[in-house]
């Protein structure tokens, strides 16, 4: 079975494009940023060092700190396929991050993306 793509696709390159989605419906890079480190623990400065090292996606995922635990919690269809029905693990983590910042682009509240009823500071 040969590798998809985007499993070698440099996230730097395709993190503008995540901004701009949801620039063009009203929302922010920060709020893009905030979903990215709520899915997958880096911290802004780990961010920055990751769009700056040109990582590909499955290194990005690989190193995430601390991928978070309610990522389970993500259901929908993104691509055509069930986010939660996806075999390969790092598809599966590729596909959660779209549906978020599909989620962020059509309007919803920071509190239902992040799947919790509160913030934390």
């Amino acid at each position: 079975m040969t590798q998809a793509r985007i499993f070698t696709t440099s996230f730097a390159s395709v993190y503008p494009l995540y901004v701009q989605k949801a620039e063009r419906k009203g929302r922010t890079g920060p709020e893009v940023d905030q979903i990215i480190c709520w899915l997958t623990g880096y911290d802004n400065a780990g961010l920055k060092q990751v769009l700056a090292d040109g990582l590909d996606f499955e290194t990005f995922f690989a190193q995430a700190p601390a991928f978070n635990s309610n990522a389970a919690l993500i259901t929908g269809v993104i691509c055509g396929h069930r986010v939660e029905t996806i075999e390969d693990p790092l598809m599966q983590q590729i596909r959660y991050l779209d549906k978020l910042i599909d989620e962020l682009a059509r309007g919803r509240k920071m509190s239902s993306i992040l799947r919790s009823s509160t913030l934390s500071p």
